[in-house]
């Protein structure tokens, strides 16, 4: 399990170790700068060479300190350091102090300026300006970002890039733009959120001594386990799953989420279809099955049959169409997974839809879906974050799922996902995971498919959007540049296949 903690919950797990006397705050500042110079040397290891050097711009807190032990470090490897440090040094908090009394045995400390004058040729910059704790915009970081742009060398920020709020990655007015960004512990969640990666450049995770979990952080989706058939069995015994299709033109959504539905194991999939669209349906498919349903009625038929075990309603049904079908699926008790027409054809009374909706339903919106159904969590992530910690995706889907009574995720390269207890997991396709490919036609319309093929094998609704998530995201990389969604569902055997014991990776 990996997590991925708030400001506050770090600053606590830090407090209780020191409390519990396993850790000190001078110990845990040397660790921490050990860890970024490390990260320097992997990251540029070019730089082990003699006569580099660096301007370290050391804040008023903590993570000023930090900066001071890294331009210690730098000295002892023969770099040469100039050092500008933010407000008056009789104010650093204590074990910023002594690190800052420690270096100044060795070099000078001048005053820090957005402009930075007097400053020459660099090959490094640190920004240890303001961590973690950031609360508030800070004057002149516009003007320091388009200095150091001046200067032309690569920025590691100390913690996560000054100005960006840690708990939701929104800049608080300006930020800077780091390089290379250095976390202690783990990483927080403005690593992952929002314009957090795009302001981080690459996230490297330093220890500094801290063991054990913290109690109800976000985690970040890991490969998933437990993928195999296990046991004998037919295909019913591997879950049965309906796939809700629109009419003629409009099939096309619905066949490649059934498709993914069918690879990723689900032992049968249906496209359930009005009758216009049947012919078309049955020209473009093999393995899957097909059904007509052509309204309320004919899906309540299909539903007595006990062996279906989730629905899929959204993709390319139309809205008309969603509004008929969606409340005799939901009342029908089945795992569902509701997106895209689904869910917009609720847009003027979602109160009606949270109504009835049960813990075992999925919703699956991008940012305008998850608008028209939650239109004050949504505006609430708009607009410029004055204060910190700023509200962040997060904190929107908890309380979106909180108010629906099921498991909720939001789409996006900072995908997240909720369910009504306050468990929360982040698929950040950035960094190493990043994903871009993934931003075409269709693709949405799968990572449904992939969730409802895990519901009907018996997946719960949080694990299921989990792992549906991460195996979206494995089978966009695994395909790379010029996918298009048609190719994800034939991907996903190359993505289990090195997660299921005993099949072999070649």
């Amino acid at each position: 399990m990996t997590q991925v903690l708030t400001a506050a919950q770090m600053r606590r797990f830090e407090q209780d170790a020191m409390a519990a006397g396993t850790a000190t705050g001078a110990t845990l500042m040397e660790r921490a700068g050990q860890g970024v110079v490390e990260a320097i040397q992997r990251r540029w290891p070019q730089m082990r060479d003699l006569q580099r050097r660096a301007l370290i711009l050391c804040g008023p807190g903590n993570n000023g300190g930090d900066g001071f032990v890294i331009a210690r470090l730098l000295h002892g490897l023969g770099w040469q350091v100039d050092l500008r440090l933010m407000g008056d040094p009789a104010r650093l908090p204590p074990d910023a102090a002594l690190n800052h009394a420690r270096w100044c045995a060795l070099g000078a400390v001048l005053p820090y300026a957005p402009d930075l004058p007097g400053c020459g040729a660099v090959d490094l910059v640190v920004d240890a300006l303001f961590g973690t704790g950031l609360t508030r915009p800070v004057a002149g970081l516009d003007q320091l970002a388009r200095r150091l742009a001046q200067l032309s060398a690569p920025v590691v920020a100390v913690d996560i890039p000054s100005g960006l709020c840690a708990d939701s990655g929104r800049p608080l007015g300006a930020a800077l733009q780091a390089d290379l960004t250095v976390s202690f512990h783990s990483a927080k969640l403005g690593h992952y959120l929002a314009a957090g990666p795009a302001h981080c450049g690459d996230l490297q995770i330093a220890p500094i001594g801290l063991e054990g979990a913290v109690p109800g952080a976000a985690e970040l989706l890991e490969p998933p386990q437990g993928l195999d058939k296990a046991g004998a069995g037919h295909k019913f015994s591997h879950g049965h799953a309906l796939v809700l299709s629109g009419g003629s033109g409009r099939s096309g959504a619905a066949r490649l989420a059934a498709r993914a539905a069918l690879r990723v194991g689900a032992g049968l999939v249906t496209l359930g279809a009005p009758p216009n669209a049947l012919q078309e349906i049955a020209c473009q498919i093999t393995a899957l099955m097909l059904t007509r349903i052509a309204d309320a009625q004919g899906l309540s038929a299909a539903l007595e049959d006990p062996r279906l075990t989730a629905l899929c309603l959204g993709p390319g049904l139309g809205l008309e169409r969603a509004r008929d079908l969606v409340p005799v699926a939901l009342k029908s008790g089945r795992a569902c997974v509701l997106d895209a027409d689904a869910l917009s054809a609720f847009q003027d009374a979602p109160d009606s839809l949270f109504g009835a909706l049960h813990e075992g339903c999925v919703l699956t919106p991008h940012f305008g879906e998850f608008t028209r159904l939650f239109p004050d969590l949504a505006a609430a992530l708009q607009g410029e974050a004055l204060r910190g910690p700023a509200y962040a995706r997060v904190d929107a889907v908890r309380e979106a799922a909180a108010r629906a009574g099921c498991t909720i995720l939001l789409k996006g390269p900072d995908t997240v996902i909720a369910d009504p207890t306050g468990r929360i997991a982040l698929h950040g396709a950035a960094y190493a995971m990043a994903a871009p490919w993934l931003a075409t036609a269709g693709s949405g319309d799968v990572l449904a498919g992939l969730i409802t093929g895990l519901l009907a094998r018996g997946r719960g609704g949080f694990e299921a959007a989990g792992q549906g998530a991460w195996l979206h995201g494995a089978a966009g990389r695994h395909c790379g540049p010029g996918l298009i969604a048609e190719d994800l569902p034939e991907a996903i055997p190359a993505v289990l296949r090195p997660l299921i014991s005993g099949v072999r990776a070649d």
